[in-house]
């Protein structure tokens, strides 16, 4: 059953913000924050839900910070916990509060059935391809082929940031243990990672995760501008 709009929590004090349009159409979850240290992110989503985004097509979900734990010690982790983006698809009944955390996401995305999970990440490693792993700058995706969704808003973003040192690329590199791939596997949805290059100053990251994620709800229907 599909949460009614507004504000719910899992664990319990991990918000969920569900905003259903008067129109039909997909669904769209945005997380942030399932890596403590990975902030761009968690500021990214804030700010849009701040400034009034809201669905014009479908329902739009929202987690600004997936691992408030991890994000308060500004850790991959928290501190003697488990990385949560391992803890999938998790266990209600476990000892671990990440792995019953796991579990309840997934039972609202078995619910919920997004068409797109993007989950919002952060990268000290510029993407180059002699170098595995190195994400930042990415959209990183685990099927075959490559959603069309991808090399659309790689498209739309390098016209947007149209410099070397911003460039943007698509890389298939699947994880079978991350929480997309897992969910990707249980539902069927678009699952997609970006990552933005720590390189850049936070505000510039924050600046370039807001553009990505309306330049995929746009391009999934769920909003226009």
């Amino acid at each position: 059953m599909s949460l009614e709009s507004g504000v719910h929590f899992l664990q319990p004090t991990i918000a969920v913000h569900v905003m259903q349009a008067d129109v039909p159409g997909p669904t769209a979850l945005i997380q942030a924050g399932i890596h403590g240290d990975e902030v761009a992110g968690v500021h990214a989503l804030q700010e849009l839900l701040e400034s009034g985004i809201r669905p014009e097509k479908g329902r739009l979900i929202v987690i600004p910070i997936m691992n408030p734990r991890a994000y308060r010690a500004r850790n991959r982790k928290a501190i003697g916990g488990h990385d949560l983006n391992r803890c999938f698809p998790g266990d209600h009944n476990a000892v671990s509060w990440e792995h019953r955390l796991a579990a309840q996401l997934m039972a609202l995305v078995k619910d919920e059935k997004p068409a797109l999970m993007a989950t919002l990440h952060e990268s000290h490693k510029r993407y180059d391809p002699t170098v595995t792993p190195s994400f930042g700058q990415s959209i990183v995706y685990g099927v075959n082929p490559m959603p069309d969704i991808v090399g659309r808003t790689v498209k739309r973003l390098n016209t947007h940031y149209p410099s070397d040192a911003e460039h943007w690329e698509a890389l298939y590199y699947p994880v079978a243990a991350s929480s997309t791939e897992v969910v990707v596997a249980a539902t069927g949805c678009t699952g997609l990672c970006i990552e933005t290059w720590m390189g850049f100053t936070e505000m510039h990251r924050i600046d370039m995760q807001k553009t990505v994620v309306r330049s995929l709800l746009q391009d999934l229907g769920v909003i226009s501008s």
